[in-house]
């Protein structure tokens, strides 16, 4: 009798063609989600869905760092999810591809094979997919990216004849630069502007992003809804654009939020199941994103507009 002698299952992976989709891919619109995270971003959701029900046209978000671009394109998964698309897009599934997954080799039916010419090729062979590329300047930015080929030019058929829609997120800044240079890639996208939010904007996201810290960290916010938006607007106040130290870059809600994540990491520093008053005095005497001149203002104007709390939990201001 012939004995065949099989190879592990690792051994046995490498000869089969990988899934780039399925090994690298985050399926967003299968997603658990525990509240919306494009909380007061219907407008830009709108204009992205419009654009991917446009024939031979994709949607690239532009907009500056930390105002929730990434965001807008839950959103849109959380739509789908929920069904609350129009039925042309129920058919879609929207899956997130990081650009660091994207660069290098990988072993693949035996052999090594460009990450990105894997994805391509599966592209072709796949319907109904919405791909989503954060920083996707850097796929055209060939120096930048360390890529040979032209990612534009490959994606052509697929992106022409509809059956590959995307969704690309860049800033300003990368958009200018590198964007606005490459006819072939631009002319298959529409832009949809990215505006930082408003101040009351800002707070709307605060109240309906906790949950998501609370699920995450098992610490409770156990306040009234009217002390919880006091809170945030505080926070939203203390980091306008007039106090934040320029350097850091981040705007609304990125480092409002910031903030917020610091109270529930202090609460779990301390073993506390819930965030207090305090655990968010801490946060902000400790945030390094806003001027120092312009803190001590502000904690000055905490510890008035909070005094009664302050007074009720004993909190000590002098623990920092």
């Amino acid at each position: 009798m012939e004995i065949i002698e099989i190879g592990n299952e690792e051994e046995i992976n490498l000869n089969k063609k990988i899934s780039i989709l399925d090994t690298y891919g985050e399926n967003l619109s299968k997603k658990e989600y525990v509240t919306n995270p494009a909380i007061g971003r219907e407008s830009e959701i709108e204009q992205t869905i419009m654009i991917l029900l446009t024939p031979e046209k994709s949607a690239l978000l532009v907009g500056k760092a930390g105002i929730g671009k990434t965001a807008i394109v839950e959103g849109i998964g959380y739509r789908m999810k929920t069904g609350n698309v129009p039925d042309a897009l129920k058919p879609y599934e929207l899956i997130k591809i990081n650009i660091s997954s994207l660069l290098g080799e990988v072993k693949s039916d035996g052999q090594n094979e460009n990450r990105l010419q894997l994805l391509v090729d599966e592209l072709k062979t796949k319907k109904n997919i919405l791909l989503f590329i954060d920083e996707i300047h850097l796929l055209v930015n060939r120096n930048t990216a360390n890529m040979s080929i032209d990612f534009a030019n490959m994606l052509k058929p697929g992106l022409d004849r509809g059956d590959i829609k995307m969704i690309g997120a860049t800033t300003d800044e990368e958009y200018e630069a590198y964007i606005l240079r490459d006819r072939a890639f631009l002319r298959r996208f529409l832009k949809v502007d990215v505006l930082e939010p408003t101040e009351d904007q800002c707070v709307q996201i605060l109240m309906g992003t906790y949950p998501k810290y609370e699920k995450r960290t098992g610490v409770k916010l156990n306040y009234t809804d009217y002390i919880k938006e006091k809170i945030f607007r505080f926070v939203v106040e203390l980091t306008d654009e007039y106090k934040r130290i320029y350097e850091i870059g981040n705007r609304y809600p990125d480092i409002a939020l910031t903030i917020v994540m610091s109270a529930f990491s202090m609460a779990l520093y301390e073993n506390s199941k819930e965030v207090k008053l305090k655990h968010f005095y801490k946060a902000i005497c400790r945030t390094k994103a806003v001027y120092d001149d312009a803190k001590v203002k502000e904690i000055a104007r905490f510890k008035e507009i909070f005094k009664d709390i302050i007074l009720e939990e004993n909190i000590d201001l002098n623990d920092k």
